[in-house]
């Protein structure tokens, strides 16, 4: 799979700067990173803003949107860079890493800009954990709502003779809390301070379309998760 990156106010760069496909597609290969989208193209300029936005000029960026001249305006920064609304960042060889969408950036009340996206691929990423939400967006501190992987869950608990009549029994088992609390551990250990995870519930049940928690394309709708376990999200900051 070959990462990369467009939104609809770019013109296609083939059309736009009239270069040939055969050195299109030389240069594309030798730019090719995974875990990256890239390096930009040929007489296109990226740069990240201070709040970690990236930003874009080059030929096949658009002007302004059709008789909409105030969202142009708030389209580019006074000195004509593209806001993409996009965050990210640059490795020590050049190459573009998207983290998150600026919308969805948590801003903690202490001030901090947290991207939520990536800390959750990383939990969701460790053993025994299927899917994660975090929450943080104006609090103190993050917290998570972790969904087990109960099938990999429940062949761990046969293996180490957890006996459980329920999921919700086996979520409750202080074995099991303390497992999924390593794995919680792990990533916190490889994050900065404010970015770490402070406290976690565990569900019995999992995010599915059919029970609203997650679109059609499978990404989490916060706002649904946050209402449907508000309470238990709330206990998190009682302190």
């Amino acid at each position: 799979v070959k990462q990369a990156r467009g939104i609809s106010p770019y013109a296609n760069p083939v059309r736009s700067l009239k270069l040939g496909f055969c050195y299109l597609s030389v240069l594309y290969k030798l730019r090719i990173k995974p875990g990256t989208v890239g390096r930009p193209v040929v007489w296109t300029e990226e740069k990240i803003a201070p709040d970690g936005e990236i930003l874009v000029k080059g030929p096949q960026v658009f002007s302004r949107y059709w008789n909409l001249p105030d969202e142009s305006e708030d389209a580019f920064t006074e000195d004509g860079w593209f806001k993409t609304g996009d965050i990210g960042m640059f490795d020590d060889e050049g190459f573009l890493v998207i983290t998150d969408r600026k919308k969805d950036l948590f801003v903690t009340s202490g001030g901090k800009n947290i991207a939520p996206h990536p800390i959750e691929v990383a939990i969701s990423a460790k053993p025994y954990i299927d899917q994660v939400c975090l929450v943080g967006d104006a609090r103190k501190y993050l917290t998570a709502v972790i969904v087990p992987d109960f099938e990999d869950l429940e062949r761990y608990a046969a293996k180490q003779g957890i006996i459980f009549s329920s999921r919700e029994d086996l979520v409750k088992d202080s074995r099991i809390k303390d497992l999924i609390h390593e794995q919680i551990d792990a990533v916190n250990r490889e994050l900065a301070r404010y970015e770490q995870i402070k406290y976690h519930i565990v569900l019995e049940r999992t995010f599915s379309v059919e029970t609203g928690e997650l679109t059609p394309t499978l990404k989490v709708k916060r706002r649904v998760v946050y209402e449907k376990y508000k309470e238990r999200i709330q206990s998190m900051y009682a302190d």
